[in-house]
């Protein structure tokens, strides 16, 4: 069984698939509380469905990109198999992560999206450091940032461990709302830094408001 929040297709916001149709699969339940979290929501309740059904649903929108999301959707067992059973079914397959939970066991078909967390959030204490270890070229790093000193601390973590060489891209995303996006642009060129600018489309397009888009 696994508990889902919802279900939908929507234009990929985030990651170097932006722009791309794309099924969201939300699990229910998270075990962090970033300061700026976007879907807390998604922290408790949903709807128990068997895998097959949620593999169901999710087959049933016909885009060829699926993600896995939360919440934080390796809190649940039954996720590695839905992600083995999409990939199967000849879908690409994302998974957004905090990177909190061991990634080792993840289908290695599988795009993982490893959301760091930078002092701003309230949880980088909670990273887990030794998931580095198991990165590969299929896989992004995304840093949400709040201000200058997040970027110092991302763009010290990303030089001393060589992200950029780890992974297929590094992706620095501004808290909406609070650090301007031309901003961060500017720190980014200014330092020559090896990174990819990541601004959440979805929400140019709908407003920071809407839910499920």
């Amino acid at each position: 069984m696994l508990r889902v929040h919802e279900i939908y297709a929507s234009i990929q916001g985030e990651s170097s698939f932006a722009g791309l149709p794309c099924t969201f699969v939300r699990l229910s339940g998270c075990n962090l509380r970033c300061r700026w979290c976007d879907t807390p929501q998604a922290f408790t309740g949903g709807e128990s469905l068997e895998l097959e059904e949620v593999l169901r649903r999710a087959l049933a929108t016909e885009t060829t990109l699926v993600e896995l999301t939360g919440g934080e959707p390796l809190l649940q067992p039954e996720a590695l198999p839905l992600m083995t059973a999409l990939a199967d079914a000849g879908r690409t397959v994302l998974l957004e992560t905090s990177g909190e939970r061991d990634i080792s066991a993840v289908d290695p078909r599988v795009h993982r999206i490893i959301d760091l967390k930078a002092p701003g959030s309230g949880e980088s204490e909670k990273n887990r450091l030794a998931n580095l270890a198991h990165l590969t070229k299929r896989d992004e790093l995304k840093i949400v940032l709040a201000d200058r000193a997040d970027y110092e601390w991302a763009r010290a973590l990303i030089q001393s461990e060589r992200l950029h060489e780890r992974v297929a891209h590094v992706l620095l995303a501004p808290v909406f709302g609070e650090l301007e996006a031309a901003t961060l642009a500017e720190w980014m060129l200014g330092d020559r830094l090896p990174a990819r600018l990541n601004v959440p489309l979805h929400k140019h397009i709908w407003g920071p408001e809407t839910t499920g888009v």
